[in-house]
């Protein structure tokens, strides 16, 4: 079922479209090394091998997985003899490349310098983390995505003709297949190959929905728990709570919890989303976090879930306010800065004759023995610190009332006489 030309190659049409810039690189006549990025399943080292017999170039692939730098020698011995036997070129294609470490990537570059090699990597995490700068630079990064449901349709109407013949898949069967593989060619071609051989077996030769649904097992979704799918589905969740989307919030959280995200790790996140970005606009919204992470410590799975997508849809719901968030970090970069001021006499303790001699805690004012609990005019900045404005309240939810209350003090502050440093 390997594509054989690149007219044959399904997907990916963004990169090789006619005018796109995998297929300008085939139609050029001179390989370059380049940076394969994107999920399972999608053709990437298929691309590297069509790329090779384009150009009549030497084929050897390495997994770094499995692979070292005494393979990495070998390939680039290898790569030195077809070049002197038969002038032929030599395309060196390392699956999983950000599993090799700096070292022995750096062990490609002076090859791929001199020309020696034209490399082509693969990896489904994100290059500009996980690959060496120095690598980079001397190579195109091109992104390939899953493939689209017309596109797995196409790939399965091919593996039907080609390799099925003798088996009738009806349009549930289809359907359900092009669902499981979500978006992965290769997993869609070993689903059709268990099917195969179930109905083979059963000597069956009619399949309809309910026979796919018995002959596979369980549909796991394209979900690596340390990867970008990770990474890029929970930034989803934040974005959604934070824009109050809860149907969209719950959507990303099941998403998760059905690729096996450990609740507890979205449990915490949400804690977080309750203080960046609800903060005291609803502070219930943290209780209810906290407490829905020690239902789920207590209930486990599946129960425990229901109180996480609960707090999920609250915090959606909640009004939004990163004033708290913003504030603190005004704070800590002030004080990051800032001189070591010292704590104003005033407001010292004062457990010792000595330090009462020496003034600590000095005409302090006692906020409980004021009007309504509050010592107008009254400063606790140390001395000469004009006092900086960190948190400034929004006008939504309880942070309205906060605003309001804030407003109220600052004008009996002005009604007061400053306090002589």
């Amino acid at each position: 079922m390997r594509p054989q030309t690149l007219d044959e190659f399904v997907g990916q049409s963004h990169l090789i479209g006619p005018g796109k810039p995998l297929r300008l690189a085939f139609e050029s006549g001179k390989p370059h090394s380049m940076i394969l990025w994107g999920p399972p399943g999608v053709g990437k080292t298929t691309l590297a091998r069509l790329m090779a017999r384009a150009f009549d170039a030497e084929f050897i692939a390495l997994s770094a997985v499995l692979s070292g730098v005494k393979d990495i020698r070998d390939a680039v011995a290898r790569a030195e003899r077809v070049l002197q036997q038969s002038n032929r070129q030599t395309i060196l294609f390392v699956d999983e490349v950000h599993r090799f470490n700096k070292a022995q990537q750096d062990a490609f570059l002076p090859f791929v310098e001199r020309g020696l090699l034209t490399f082509i990597g693969a990896t489904t995490e994100n290059p500009s983390f996980e690959v060496n700068s120095a690598l980079l630079s001397r190579a195109a990064v091109y992104v390939l995505k899953p493939l689209g449901d017309e596109e797995l349709a196409q790939l399965l109407e091919r593996a039907c003709a080609r390799v099925l013949r003798g088996i009738e898949l009806d349009s549930g069967a289809r359907a359900l297949l092009i669902g499981y593989a979500d978006g992965d060619a290769r997993r869609l071609l070993n689903m059709a190959e268990q099917v195969q051989t179930a109905a083979a077996t059963l000597r069956s030769e009619r399949v309809d929905e309910a026979f796919v649904k018995n002959a596979l097992t369980q549909s796991v979704r394209r979900f690596d728990k340390g990867g970008d799918a990770f990474y890029d589905q929970i930034s989803a969740l934040h974005k959604s709570v934070r824009g109050s989307s809860p149907d969209a919030a719950l959507y990303w959280f099941t998403r998760m919890l059905d690729g096996g995200a450990d609740p507890l790790y979205l449990g915490r996140r949400l804690i977080r989303m309750a203080s960046e970005d609800i903060g005291l606009a609803d502070p219930r919204a943290l209780a209810i976090a906290l407490d829905a992470c020690e239902t789920y410590e207590r209930l486990g799975s599946p129960e425990g879930e229901l109180a996480l997508a609960q707090a999920v849809l609250y915090l959606a719901v909640a009004p939004k306010s990163n004033a708290a968030y913003v504030a603190f970090g005004a704070a800590r970069e002030l004080v990051r800065n800032d001189a070591s001021r010292p704590v104003p006499e005033h407001l010292r303790n004062a457990p010792t004759r000595l330090m009462k001699e020496l003034g600590y805690g000095h005409e302090y004012r006692y906020a409980h023995d004021e009007p309504d609990a509050y010592a107008a005019g009254e400063s606790y900045f140390p001395d000469g610190m004009a006092p900086p404005k960190f948190y400034r309240p929004t006008p939504r939810g309880l942070e309205a009332k906060i605003a309001q209350r804030l407003d109220e003090l600052a004008e009996r502050d002005a009604e007061q006489p400053k306090r002589k440093p």
